[in-house]
C-alpha cells in the first residue's frame, strides 16, 4: 500500500541503526496554540485528535499521504490533559484541568459537545474508551485518585476504583487497563471485573511513572516509561516475567568538552504500539524518537533531535503514519514555556522496515 511520501515498503537496509533523516515528515497545518498533550487516531477513518494547553480539543482529516486538514474542534474551560476516541471512530472525549468530560458525537453532526461537569474532585489527567459488559464505556483516571466508569447516559458513574496516588497515565486495550499513579503505583484490570484491581505493583523503574502503554496486538503485558530516561517491559503474569527487562533511553553523553561522559537524562514522555507488528516507539524530552523491538530487545531505528521535546505520538490505524508533537513539555516550570518553544505536529511516513520485528533468530 503506498502510504506517507510513496510506497511503504522498502530494501532492509533501511532498519539499520544509521540515524534516520526526519526532514522529509510534514507539519500539521494550524496546530494549537500552546503545549499539545494528546494525540490520538481515529481507530476507524482517517481522523486524528488533538488535545492541548489552550483549552482546546482538535479534530484533523489526515491521509496516509500526508494531506491534512482542520474539520472540527470543541471548546473547555481550562487546559485540556487527554482526549479519546470511541471504539467505532464516532465519538471524541476530552478530559482536563476544568474536571469536565466533554464528548462530541461526529456521528450526529452535532458542533456542540455533550459535557459532564465535576465528574472529578481535581482535574482529570487521562481517559479511553472500553467494551464492558457489551456496553461502551468511558474511563477517566484523576488526580483525586479515582478512576470512574461512564455509561455517558448518565451523569453518574456506573463505577468507581479507588488507587493509591494521583492517576498520571493510563491506557486499555481490549480488556486489559493500566494505571499508573504518583508514587510509582501501577495497577492493572481486568475489565471483565472492572471495580477491583487484578495486580499491583511497584514501579520496576526507580523515578516518577510518566507513560505506560499496552501491548498489541495481544494485550499480555505493557511498557513503562518514566522521567530517568528509561523504559520497562512488564508482562502481567507471573509466569512471563522472565521477560521481564528495562533499558535505557533518551539519553545523551557528550564525547568531548568540559561535560564528557556526563549524560544528560530525558523524560520518556510517550510510548506508542504499533497497530500491525507490536513493536513500539519512544519519544522523550530530548526531542529524539525511535522504535524498538521489544520481543528481540533491539532497536529499529532512531531518529535525531527534532528541536523540541516530543510530548505525544501515535500511529494512524494502518501503522503506516506516525505523528509526533514537538512543544514545550513543563518540565523546567511555565517560566521556561517562552514563545522561543517550538510548537507543531509532525507526520512522519512509516517505512515498514524500521517496524517491522527483527526475523527470530537474528543476532542482535
Amino acid at each position: 500500500m503506498a502510504g506517507l511520501f510513496g510506497s511503504s515498503s522498502s530494501s532492509s537496509s533501511s532498519a539499520t541503526n544509521a540515524p534516520g533523516d526526519p526532514s522529509k515528515d510534514i507539519q500539521l497545518g494550524s496546530p494549537p496554540e500552546d503545549s499539545i498533550s494528546d494525540l490520538q487516531f481515529s481507530p476507524a477513518a482517517d481522523f486524528l485528535a488533538v488535545s492541548s494547553w489552550d483549552k482546546k480539543v482538535r479534530i484533523y482529516q489526515v491521509s496516509e499521504q500526508g494531506q491534512n486538514e482542520g474539520k472540527a474542534a470543541f471548546d473547555f474551560d481550562l487546559p485540556v490533559l487527554n482526549c479519546a476516541w470511541s471504539e467505532d471512530g464516532q465519538k471524541v472525549a476530552g478530559v482536563g484541568a476544568d474536571k469536565s468530560i466533554r464528548l462530541l458525537d461526529l456521528g450526529s453532526g452535532n458542533t456542540t459537545p455533550q459535557t459532564l461537569t465535576a465528574a472529578h474532585e481535581q482535574p482529570i489527567r487521562v481517559c479511553a474508551f472500553a467494551t464492558i459488559q457489551n456496553s461502551p464505556v468511558l474511563v477517566t483516571g484523576s488526580w483525586d485518585k479515582t478512576v470512574k466508569y461512564w455509561d455517558l447516559r448518565s451523569d453518574k458513574p456506573a463505577a468507581t476504583l479507588n488507587c493509591q496516588e494521583r492517576i498520571y497515565t493510563m491506557d486499555i486495550r481490549n480488556k486489559l487497563l493500566v494505571i499508573g499513579t504518583a508514587d510509582r503505583y501501577i495497577n492493572v484490570v481486568n475489565l471483565d471485573r472492572p471495580d477491583t484491581f487484578y495486580k499491583t505493583m511497584q514501579s520496576p523503574l526507580k523515578y516518577q511513572t510518566r507513560v505506560v502503554s499496552c501491548f498489541t496486538p495481544e494485550p499480555i503485558g505493557f511498557a513503562v516509561g518514566s522521567i530517568e530516561g528509561r523504559c520497562a517491559i512488564q508482562y502481567v503474569e507471573d509466569k512471563d516475567s522472565t521477560n521481564n527487562f528495562s533499558f535505557k533511553c533518551h539519553r545523551e553523553t557528550p564525547t568531548t568538552g568540559p561535560n564528557k561522559d556526563t549524560s544528560s537524562v530525558y523524560s520518556v514522555n510517550a510510548i506508542s504500539h504499533h497497530p500491525v507488528h507490536g513493536t513500539f516507539s519512544t519519544a522523550g524530552g530530548d526531542g529524539t524518537f525511535h522504535f524498538w523491538d521489544g520481543n528481540a530487545k533491539h532497536r529499529l531505528k532512531g531518529y535525531p533531535s527534532v528541536g523540541g521535546p516530543i510530548t505525544a505520538t501515535a500511529f494512524n490505524r494502518q501503522g503506516t503514519v506516525f505523528a509526533y508533537a514537538v512543544c514545550y513539555d513543563w518540565s523546567q516550570g511555565f517560566q521556561k514555556n517562552t514563545q522561543q518553544q517550538p510548537l507543531r505536529i509532525m507526520l512522519h511516513g512509516v517505512n515498514q522496515e524500521e517496524v517491522k520485528p527483527r526475523p527470530k533468530g537474528a543476532k542482535r
